[in-house]
This record gives C-alpha cells, structure tokens and sequence, in this order.
C-alpha cells in the first residue's frame, strides 16, 4: 500500500508491544512490521514452546529463532525492536516483558493483544474441559492480565491505545466452533469496557474481527474443515472463498494495515469499535 512519508511515520517515537508475533504468516508478525514501517519501536512476545500431554495436537509451533527474526525484520525497517518470551497466561511472564520494555524504552504507547488459540474449535459434546480451559485463558484472560499491567503505564503516560485480536467468530456464531467463538465474543467485551473505562485518562480500545486470513492458524482451519466434510484442503479453501464478497482470504498484511490505522492519530476519535476485517463474508449466527 502506497501512503505518503507523513502518515508512514504517524507513530514515530511511539513503542509498541505485540502479542502472539512469533508465527511466520501470522497477523501479529505483520502488524508489528507495519507498525515499525510507520515509525514505531516494537516489542514481539510469544509463548515460544509446545504445548504438552493431551493437548499436544495443538501445539505451537514459534520459537524463539523465528521471534528474534522478527526483531531483525523490524530493525531493517529502521525501528528498534525487542523480543520477549511470554506465555500470556502466566502475569509473573508478563511482568517481567512489561518491566524490560520499560527498563529499554521508558514508555509504552500500543498494546496489540494478539495472542490466540483456535483450541475451542471442534465439537461441542467432545470439547475436553482442558480445551475448553485452555481457550478462554488464552484468548481472553491472557488479554486480561497483559492490560492490567500495561494499563497504568499508559495511565501515567497520558494516553494509550490497545487493538485487541478478536475474530468475525466474536460477531456471529458457526457450528463446531464452540470454544473458539465464546472467547472471541468475550473479547468484543472486554474491548468495549475498558474503552468506557479508560477514555477519561485518553486510552483508546478497539477489536480487529478478521475473517478468514491467510495465516499458519487459518491453514489449520482449512485442514479441520478439510477433515469433517472429507474434503480437500484446496476445497475448503475455495468453499471459503465463495462465502467471501471479495472472492478471496485476507492477507496477514491487510489486517496489519487496519491495526495500523487504529493506532495511528488518523483514529483520534474511534474507541470501542469490533471491526469486521473480512472482505463482506457473513458474520454468522
């Protein structure tokens, strides 16, 4: 996307951390460059280990190579950046992020809460309880605890924004999606409160709802699609297409371009907004 000089560094002297940044066509790995395009410093978390025992199957696959590669992709943008390891489930993980951004910035600005787990998805009746545990601690108490910490911060510093990875899933529910969908809904609320919240000390909070995105996380969506209609994965890929107004998955890219206008003074006076980022597909139920 051509833009002019003027709003490419719109967040010149700003830090930023994001959550969840880890994965090679993840949105968090995209938004994070974007927003060093546009001036920004940025902080890149993610959990950077497997997940163990039964839910193996749905283990991670960052590591902490591929998070300091994104540390050297946001420096080659002319930006410093930072890596930190952290399991957003854990507050003592997140401290310690929190204390070393400020120890190396003295500020924090942005909070993209971008780390997320697609653990809810499958069949309802056959959800195990940790499945079930597992995805709202991920997709919803991890955003809790990381603006609780960053929260006062922002306080301090006068102002704030936070871009909060909610889904069209927290807009409108589909089958076998259980897990998955309460948490992304929980999300949307939790974004509009602590925008009520939070305006008066000028903190401004938002939710990005994308669709269906071109990301290692959507290629697993299209193998468990592929799986419980016995279909092939590029079927499913183009049976989600035909849902789509434009035809088309989103690029990890073009969210980033939204996460980066949210947090951009050209969004001065938008907070509490869930923002369907999915090229007019339905939002479901």
């Amino acid at each position: 996307m051509s833009q002019p000089e003027t709003f490419m560094k719109s967040l010149k002297g700003k830090v930023a951390v994001v959550t969840g940044a880890g994965r090679p066509k993840g949105i968090g790995r995209a938004s994070a460059l974007r927003l060093a395009e546009h001036g920004a410093n940025v902080v890149v978390t993610d959990i950077c280990r497997k997940y163990e025992g039964d839910l193996a199957a749905y283990g991670v696959g960052d590591d902490w190579a591929q998070l300091q590669g994104v540390v050297r992709e946001i420096e080659a943008r002319g930006s410093r950046g930072l890596a930190c390891q952290v399991d957003v489930t854990k507050r003592s993980e997140i401290a310690a992020c929190v204390d070393e951004t400020m120890a190396a910035f003295g500020r924090i600005d942005i909070l993209m809460n971008n780390a997320g787990t697609a653990v809810g998805v499958g069949p309802f009746l056959e959800m195990s309880q940790k499945q079930w545990d597992l995805s709202l601690n991920v997709n919803v108490t991890g955003m809790f605890n990381f603006c609780q910490s960053v929260i006062p911060r922002m306080i301090d510093g006068g102002a704030g924004v936070i871009v909060n990875t909610a889904s069209l899933a927290g807009l409108g529910a589909g089958e076998l999606m259980c897990g998955y969908v309460t948490s992304k809904f929980a999300v949307v609320g939790l974004t509009k409160a602590i925008a009520a919240e939070f305006g008066i000390y000028g903190i401004r909070c938002n939710a990005i709802c994308p669709g269906m995105v071109d990301t290692d996380m959507g290629d697993s969506e299209y193998e468990f699609i592929s799986q419980m209609e016995g279909i092939s994965i590029e079927e499913a890929r183009q049976r989600a297409a035909e849902k789509i107004a434009l035809r088309r998955q989103c690029k990890p890219e073009e969210v980033a371009d939204v996460v980066a206008y949210l947090c951009s003074p050209a969004a001065s006076y938008i907070t509490g907004v869930a923002m369907p980022v999915a090229g007019g597909m339905a939002q479901g139920l």
